[in-house]
């Protein structure tokens, strides 16, 4: 026989109700009216001044900041270097337009940034000194590069870029680091890095040379026109270049402070890529 004794269900419902609201108290879920007022108090000053004190250590930090160029650079100080069309395996068959066409469309493409009319627009700069604007307003002074320099790798005599007769164009440009300055007189120098494999390569502009003018590179918002200096590189290959696999190797050189002999990465200061053409 059970000792418990049941609580009728009509006295277990009043003691639910009572929680809820006590009439006899004024009690609403165990607390009156000014203690769930004192609760509400403290909870939004609280948080409040914890939102306050986070809107002023965000206020604070961006006062550090700088809007056109990062606070902490985790890059390497010195630049990659990247092939257009962008790709690292060239192939394709100077028969048929359908193969070649998309390389270039690619490279079409890209120089539409380059076109001498919108250079033209831009002040010239002194060639072989640096574009110190450190103290100018924004925007800062974008040197000119015109696509014309770029001679028979320009797309504008040859709308193939030379794909079509089998010497293809490749452009080589560096990655941008704001604030680079290289020393020296850098320039592009592009080897076969097969044995047995020989062919001429010319480059445009002629000096191969990335000309100082165009640094230091102030960012993006900052230098909002800016282009990267190009040099574009024809392979002059014969048909006994043709069905091979070429493998080139291009490096900036000419400047002490530009590596291209990391052997961690293998793209600092270089890029290596592949051609191999069909007929």
């Amino acid at each position: 026989m059970s000792n418990k004794e049941e609580k009728p269900a009509d006295q277990n419902q009043s003691t639910w109700k009572d929680f809820i609201f006590n009439p006899r108290s004024g009690e609403f879920m165990g607390r009156t009216a000014s203690s769930w007022a004192l609760i509400l108090l403290f909870y939004l000053v609280f948080y409040g001044f914890l939102a306050g004190l986070f809107t002023l250590t965000m206020w604070v930090m961006l006062q550090t900041l700088d809007d056109n160029a990062p606070k902490y650079c985790d890059r390497v100080p010195s630049p990659g270097l990247v092939i257009r069309p962008k790709t690292l395996g060239i192939v394709y068959n100077r028969s048929d337009s359908s193969k070649y066409s998309h390389y270039v469309q690619h490279l079409e493409s890209f120089l539409q940034q380059y076109n001498d009319v919108d250079q033209d627009k831009k002040q010239p700069c002194v060639s072989g000194t640096y574009s110190i604007q450190d103290n100018e307003t924004l925007p800062k002074k974008s040197c000119p590069f015109k696509r014309s320099l770029l001679g028979q790798c320009s797309g504008l005599h040859d709308p193939n870029f030379g794909y079509s007769e089998g010497k293809p164009c490749i452009l080589v440009k560096m990655n941008r680091i704001i604030g680079l300055r290289p020393l020296g007189d850098p320039f592009i120098n592009c080897t076969i890095k097969k044995e047995g494999s020989d062919f001429n390569m010319v480059y445009f502009p002629a000096t191969k040379n990335f000309d100082l003018m165009y640094f230091p590179y102030y960012g993006k918002k900052a230098h909002e026109t800016y282009v990267q200096p190009l040099i574009a590189v024809k392979l002059m290959l014969e048909k006994k270049d043709y069905d091979n696999v070429i493998t080139l190797e291009c490096k900036i050189e000419g400047s002490s402070n530009l590596k291209n002999d990391d052997e961690r990465d293998k793209f600092l200061g270089r890029v290596i890529f592949t051609v191999k053409i069909t007929e």
